[in-house]
Parts: C-alpha cells; sequence; structure tokens
C-alpha cells in the first residue's frame, strides 16, 4: 500500500510491539535517508490485533483481507491477477516450497482453505479460490453501485437467478450488518420466500464462505 501495510505474524514471545517498533523505525530512517525526505513514512499509529489460529476461520478472514487488499485499493489492474502485485506475499505464496522465503508460513491458510497438501495441485486451488472470492467481490461492488444509483436496479434483480452469489453474499451482509429483516431483504433482492433465503443463507454459513 502506498502507506501502510498488513502483516500476519506469529511470534513465541510477547515481544512484538518491541519488534514492530524496531522494524518500523529503522525503516522509516532509511527510507528517508535514501530518498533524502524526512518526517512520517506511514499514515497513523502501529495498530494490532490478535488472530486466533485455531479452527474458527478467523485466521483465514485475515489472510484473505491481506492478500486481496490490493485489488480492493485498485493497486491491481481488473484483467490482471492478483500474483501480479509485487508488494504482497501472495506471489511467493504460489511458488514451489524451496523458492520460497523461509520465515513464510503457507501450510496454515492451505489448512485453513481446506487445501492440505502443499503441491502444485492444491496451490493452483488456492489462487482460483481467492480470484474466485475477488470477482464475487468486485461483482458485489458493482451491484451495490447499481442500488445505490436505482438505474437499472428493477431489471437486474429480476433476471439474476434466486441463488445468484452476488445476491446472497449481498443478503448476508445485509442480515449481519442492518437490521432488516430476511422477508424484507428477499423481497428487495428478488430472491424467493422468506424460508428459501434462510436455507441459501445456511447454506453459505455451513461451506464458511
Amino acid at each position: 500500500m502506498p502507506n501502510y501495510f498488513h502483516v500476519v505474524v506469529e511470534t513465541p514471545q510477547p515481544n512484538l510491539v518491541a519488534g514492530m517498533k524496531w522494524l518500523l523505525g529503522t525503516y522509516t530512517s532509511r527510507f528517508n535517508r535514501r530518498h533524502k525526505l524526512f518526517g512520517h513514512l506511514f499514515s497513523g499509529r502501529y495498530k494490532s490485533l490478535i488472530v486466533d489460529g485455531s479452527s474458527s476461520g478467523y485466521l483465514k478472514s485475515v489472510g484473505d483481507y491481506v492478500h486481496l487488499n490490493p485489488a480492493r485499493a485498485k493497486l491491481v489492474a481488473a484483467d490482471a491477477p492478483l500474483k501480479s502485485f509485487a508488494w504482497s506475499s501472495w506471489p511467493a505464496y504460489l511458488l514451489a516450497p524451496s523458492k520460497r522465503p523461509a520465515w513464510l508460513r503457507v501450510d496454515r491458510l492451505l489448512g485453513a482453505w481446506g487445501m492440505p497438501e502443499d503441491s502444485p495441485a492444491g496451490r493452483q486451488r488456492l489462487e482460483r479460490a481467492l480470484e474466485e472470492r475477488r470477482g464475487l467481490e468486485e461483482g458485489e461492488e458493482k451491484f451495490r453501485e447499481e442500488l445505490k444509483r436505482g438505474r437499472g436496479q428493477e431489471a437486474d434483480l429480476k433476471t439474476r437467478p434466486k441463488e445468484d452469489s452476488v445476491k446472497v453474499v449481498l443478503a448476508a451482509r445485509l442480515r449481519v450488518e442492518t437490521t432488516m429483516t430476511v422477508g424484507w431483504i428477499a423481497e428487495r433482492l428478488a430472491m424467493g420466500t422468506r424460508g428459501y433465503l434462510n436455507h441459501l443463507l445456511y447454506r453459505r454459513r455451513k461451506l464458511g464462505e
């Protein structure tokens, strides 16, 4: 990112604050000296969140967030793959183990995606899965903009199938992030009955999407 970065770190000792203070201070000092600049390099202060690496799915969510961030920030062209963004660990995830940095733990994210093997086939599945999620998010964003503008809204809603993946993602977010009822969401998004939408949302949660 231009003025910030995300990193998922596992440390055996509770010294992350000291380590990050050293890293940010040293990098900023050397960058400014090299480019003849001064002052702050990053936007805002360092912040950290504890990531539960158990089977809760939180590690997967955080990993996906970090790797999708360049696309969300429009730093990757719509027709370019995520691995084309050089300032990310994602390209290294897709390399053979012998070609990766020793500190990069790929097995954790592969396992979180349900892909236990660090093999060419497993890495291809991982890349395909994240690119598919990226496509869904881009479609969701476009659809949300259409809803906001109100242009072609009714026609688009009616032409999309009830179980359309973009509509399901929108319905799930509306359910979690608003006070709208399932019945209202089903009617607004043209997704059939309240019971059918509940079924789609349950299936989505079960699949861990």
